[in-house]
């Protein structure tokens, strides 16, 4: 049997601000991110598995997404943590809000790559990780192939 992916898409809404960067985006602001996970496997064949016919359940996918990323990210402001925004930061954790602070310049470029990196982790061992699609906006959005790293 030849492998099949399979796609799961999930939803977030986070806030960040681009440390240095001569626009709009070096000011505090949020996207409704759209997250589009591709996987891709074999369907398991043994007919007594209660999963048959499956590369993953959709389930176990969207527990290991939900648990890495969208429960982390959702309603989060990301801010680079080797930048000046650490002060904002800890303002705003003194506050009550949820920060997180990351080893990279929160760009959707690099969010991705952070993801397939946490993801990847998680999955089974026959199971890889094909793609990922993030969307911050309707027109714009950065894609990760296993293909191209």
């Amino acid at each position: 049997m030849g492998n099949i992916r399979i796609t799961k898409q999930f939803s977030f809404e986070t806030g960040h601000a681009l440390y240095g960067y001569d626009g709009k985006c070096k000011n505090v602001h949020g996207h409704s991110y759209k997250l589009s996970v591709t996987v891709i496997g074999k369907p398991i064949s043994d007919s007594g598995n209660v999963k048959f016919g499956m590369v993953i359940d959709f389930g176990d996918l969207k527990k290991i997404v939900k648990t890495e990323i969208v429960d982390v990210f959702d309603h989060a402001t990301v801010f680079n943590k080797n930048t000046p925004h650490v002060e904002l930061a800890k303002e705003l954790q003194d506050r009550g809000h949820n920060v997180l602070l990351v080893d990279y310049q929160p760009t959707s470029e690099m969010m991705v790559i952070d993801f397939a990196n946490k993801i990847k982790s998680f999955l089974p061992s026959h199971i890889a990780l094909h793609s990922l699609k993030l969307q911050e906006t309707d027109t714009s959005f950065a894609e990760w192939y296993a293909s191209d790293n």
